[in-house]
């Protein structure tokens, strides 16, 4: 009898496991339950849905057809209730029961309320005027709303309140952004890179407010902690979220901040997984997709083995194959906004090594990188990304670089070349699109840039990607842009 693998969620992270999984060719059953009423869709564009870039179908991952065609079971609106390990069955809320072999919580993370009095009302709702921004749904009520408003608050100005805040502002609205933090993407990049964002976002029109906080909402509008009251038509909520964790808690599986997971990404019942953001994997959770595409990656290799050891009746099928294992992914966070550019590599505000650091405020750039034994281990780049596609390779393979190559990619040059490197000189097997987890040897296999964006989807997130897209296209012979637009 096939294994029954069943999948708690319907993200990104799960999409990618059912991927790698009928990759291998496991034979199992696998059943997908997703509490969104939509076919799983890519949550990095619901910006772009917002700014009007794209429409909700184009957000879809994988369609119904394409699970129905390869006979895995994806049940939309199915929420999970309970997990009941001894008897290894979930319980939804309509009563469902399903057993499993294997169970792989892919369950996300959920978004916080900030501290902010008059939010929810005496009946326990939101203020009509409040929005968060975490689905789609959220993107398609928060569209709605945006249409008929003037002026819009968001409150965070990390990464997805940035995002926000240009499409609204695209849209036409009045937007001011709230960050309790010193200077916008704390998280992220030093004060130095959030002083040029926050000077670029004016610029655009949009106000900024940081080392403040957010602390009533009246009928007037969002009151700051130093007595200002900013007048508004939207408040949206920004400002962070927590792994999902609170089906593994009630199994009485480990949690921490996240679910606890080993290098095989097991819980503490080792027939139970998890992947995504809410996972954890020694001190660290991840909030971004190319680390939960790896777990995905990871994981579906190990319930390969594990599943084929099952039918083997434990005895080790693939004698001699080493297992991967999942100790914590190198991440690369990108700015998806509309005139804003902004790339990170790893941890540059804390990592070790040895600093390189330009600040052109006048351009509107700031670049850091941080090298430790001739290796890079992290960067950020902001204003200017026309080497990021080389600076991710180079932090992907831990290339050695040479004593004078950190000072003179700073200044877009290759040491002995004098020039920025092009994007068409890239392996087949570097990453050029982030959005999408799109190579260099998949664009080169195109032959259009419409091509491009119908069959990996490159270009069609936050286009950063476009123009390595070009150079890479421009290297065939037979390739056409005129007439084309990334």
């Amino acid at each position: 009898m096939s294994a029954r693998v069943v999948v708690v969620g319907s993200g990104m992270a799960a999409t990618r496991l059912v991927e790698e999984l009928l990759a291998r060719d496991t034979g199992a059953r696998i059943t997908v339950l997703g509490d969104e009423p939509h076919a799983p869709y890519n949550r990095i564009l619901l910006s772009a849905l917002l700014e009007g870039i794209h429409r909700a179908d184009a957000l879809t991952l994988r369609g119904l057809e394409w699970y129905a065609d390869r006979g895995v079971d994806l049940r939309t609106g199915a929420r999970v209730l309970e997990v009941d390990r001894d008897a290894r069955e979930v319980g939804l809320v309509d009563g469902t029961r399903l057993g499993y072999d294997r169970l792989v919580l892919a369950t996300g993370s959920i978004p916080t309320l900030p501290p902010v009095r008059g939010l929810v009302g005496m009946d326990g709702r939101l203020d009509e005027r409040v929005h968060a921004f975490r689905s789609l749904d959220d993107a398609l009520r928060l569209s709605r709303a945006a249409a008929s408003a003037r002026r819009a608050v968001v409150v965070g100005g990390g990464l997805l309140g940035l995002q926000v805040a240009r499409a609204l502002g695209v849209r036409g609205l009045d937007v001011e952004v709230v960050e309790g933090g010193d200077h916008l993407l704390r998280s992220q990049v030093g004060a130095p890179a959030g002083a040029i964002l926050a000077r670029d976002l004016r610029r655009l029109g949009t106000a900024v407010y940081t080392g403040t906080r957010a602390v009533r909402l009246t009928p007037a509008g969002l009151v700051l902690d130093h007595g200002y009251t900013l007048g508004t038509d939207l408040v949206v909520l920004t400002a962070g979220g927590r792994p999902s964790v609170a089906l593994a808690r009630s199994a009485g599986l480990a949690v921490r901040r996240g679910v606890v997971v080993d290098a095989r990404l097991r819980t503490s019942d080792p027939r139970v997984h998890a992947i995504g953001d809410c996972a954890q994997r020694g001190d660290r959770t991840t909030g971004f997709v190319a680390p939960a595409w790896e777990q995905a990656g990871v994981l579906a290799e190990v319930l390969a083995h594990e599943l084929a050891g099952d039918v083997a009746g434990g005895a080790d099928p693939r004698p001699g194959r080493t297992l991967p294992a999942y100790e914590g992914s190198r991440t690369v966070a990108r700015l998806r906004a509309t005139d804003l550019d902004v790339a990170v590599l790893g941890e540059p505000e804390t990592a070790e090594g040895e600093v390189v650091e330009l600040t052109n405020p006048v351009a509107g750039s700031h670049r850091r990188l941080v090298v430790r034994d001739g290796v890079l281990v992290a960067a950020t780049l902001v204003g200017d990304l026309s080497r990021i596609g080389l600076l991710t390779q180079y932090y992907d393979r831990g290339t050695v670089l040479s004593p004078g190559e950190p000072g003179a990619l700073l200044r877009g040059e290759r040491p002995g070349a004098g020039a920025t490197p092009s994007a068409a000189s890239l392996p087949d097997d570097a990453e050029v699109c982030a959005c999408a987890g799109v190579s260099a040897g998949r664009v080169r296999a195109c032959g259009s840039l419409e091509q491009v964006r119908d069959t990996t989807r490159a270009t069609t997130g936050c286009g950063g990607c476009a123009p390595a897209v070009r150079q890479l296209l421009a290297t065939r012979p037979s390739t056409t842009l005129e007439g084309t637009r990334a």
